[in-house]
């Protein structure tokens, strides 16, 4: 009973004994309700009521039982074996096969005590010692984080690291080998010379650029041991051929033997299309590898730039300015047309300006008809030429009632509620000095299915009248 323990006290227990006694005596030796059953039999309910009544408030005192299991396991040993090229610079073939012996007697002796993990690492960390010394890069700071991760909560007793200490990915495992709180016994391997060493180590780029912009290809540069010495930086775009076009080249002093630079290399999307960019450093004297010098990228290039139609019933300031402002955007090309002279596709653009269409002298039935059959976001400019009765037929945003004859010259003002898209804050502010705009005198009604930016005030007086609305008609963006 020495790990049975209640939550209250002790003498709790006398009272569950106390407790079921009660109820034995008085049900069965008081009660006269028994008294012609046999007396054995009454004593041996009562007994059982006793019992039952008793662990019932034993139970309510919330009995905890301890126990206690001891488990001994060996500590945990990790060998961690450097499965890179370099391991073979300092390395013959009989050297390796005496060390390869050595270490397998190690493990040997290590697994009368010790629970042994062996590891290969490289370019990847596998479990298993490998002796092929293949892998091209070496990510010493992946064994530390590795161990850390599986074996923090265990009972991990030592590290030993069998490596030349040349790494070539990851970050400086003198910061990552800091957070394993185990002894840590290293096996030197390899040539013990510095050797020099000039790394392309990392190139980061765009997957996708837009043609006409500019994207960013940055290096990062690392030279171990090259103090004093300079290399050349050189962008290239190789062609489907094999040609190579320069891009960019620049000369670049190495002051110190530990050395570390990043540089941002500014490239011209200029052709569309999938494009490969060669970025490669200069060798030097004595350099120990020269494979670590060069990396390709592969930047997609696509030409996303919309086309506008400009479509006018004549000549007018307003295409100019309105061409002009377009324009502004690289990625808008534009072209301006007229009714009466239309020889465009239309299909070949993304976006339609009708500018006083239909007029007073052209329905432009078939063009609408045109625009709403292949789905064409487009937008009415309404002036003193648009015939208004054409207009309201041709959209659903906007109905103007109106003699033709006169007009109104009206500013900006903003609505209260749209949600469709923000302004900055310098054209809320600039928009309502803005010049006054001429419109059709007459009755502006707002359809259901326009959502209106700007609303007409005339003079100082601010109107339900639209100026600039947006909506859509039969699934097609629609702007008055």
């Amino acid at each position: 009973m020495e790990n049975l323990s209640f939550q209250y006290p002790g003498w709790f227990v006398l009272l569950c004994v106390l407790a079921g006694l009660a109820y034995a005596l008085g049900l069965y030796f008081r009660d006269r309700s028994f008294r012609e059953a046999s007396p054995r039999l009454n004593f041996w309910f009562g007994a059982l009521r006793f019992l039952a009544v008793t662990l019932i408030c034993l139970l309510l005192l919330t009995p905890l039982l301890k126990s206690i299991e001891t488990q001994t396991r060996k500590p945990i040993v990790v060998v961690a074996q450097d499965d890179s090229e370099s391991i073979l610079q300092g390395m013959d073939s009989i050297a390796l096969r005496n060390y390869r012996g050595a270490l397998e007697s190690l493990i040997a002796r290590l697994e009368d005590d010790y629970e042994v993990h062996t590891y290969s690492f490289g370019e990847e960390l596998s479990p298993g010692l490998s002796f092929a010394f293949d892998d091209k890069t070496t990510d010493l700071a992946a064994v530390f984080r590795h161990v850390y991760d599986t074996y923090d909560n265990q009972n991990l007793g030592a590290v030993i690291l069998a490596s030349d200490g040349i790494f070539n990915r990851g970050s400086n495992p003198l910061y990552s080998g800091q957070k394993l709180n185990v002894p840590l016994y290293t096996i030197a391997l390899g040539d013990t010379v510095p050797r020099k060493d000039l790394v392309l180590k990392r190139v980061f780029h765009n997957q996708i650029a837009y043609l006409g912009d500019r994207f960013v290809v940055q290096a990062d540069i690392r030279a171990l041991n090259c103090a004093g010495q300079s290399t050349t930086l050189q962008v290239t775009r190789v062609g489907s051929g094999g040609g190579e076009e320069v891009l960019h080249k620049e000369s670049i002093a190495i002051p110190n033997d530990d050395f570390f630079q990043t540089r941002d290399i500014v490239l011209e999307a200029d052709r569309s299309g999938v494009q490969r960019y060669r970025v490669q450093l200069s060798t030097i004297r004595g350099e120990a590898s020269t494979v670590n010098n060069l990396r390709e990228v592969f930047v997609d290039v696509l030409d996303a730039r919309q086309r506008i139609l400009l479509l006018a019933d004549s000549p007018h300031p307003d295409l100019a300015a309105l061409r002009f402002v377009l324009e502004k955007n690289k990625n808008y090309e534009v072209e301006v047309a007229y009714i009466r002279s239309l020889k465009v596709n239309l299909a070949d653009y993304n976006f339609v300006v009708l500018h006083q269409l239909p007029s007073l002298t052209h329905d432009a039935a078939a063009v609408l008809q045109q625009i709403r059959r292949l789905k064409l976001p487009h937008m009415f400019v309404v002036g003193t030429q648009t015939h208004l009765q054409r207009f309201n037929s041709a959209q659903n945003l906007l109905t103007i009632q109106g003699d033709q004859r006169n007009t109104n010259d009206v500013f900006a003002a903003f609505a209260p509620v749209f949600n469709l898209f923000t302004l900055s804050e310098p054209l809320k502010k600039n928009l309502p000095t803005f010049n006054p705009l001429t419109v059709p005198f007459g009755d502006f009604q707002e359809g259901p299915a326009a959502q209106t930016l700007l609303y007409q005030r005339i003079g100082k007086v601010d109107t339900r009248y639209p100026l600039l609305s947006f909506g859509e008609q039969e699934g097609v963006r629609v702007v008055v």
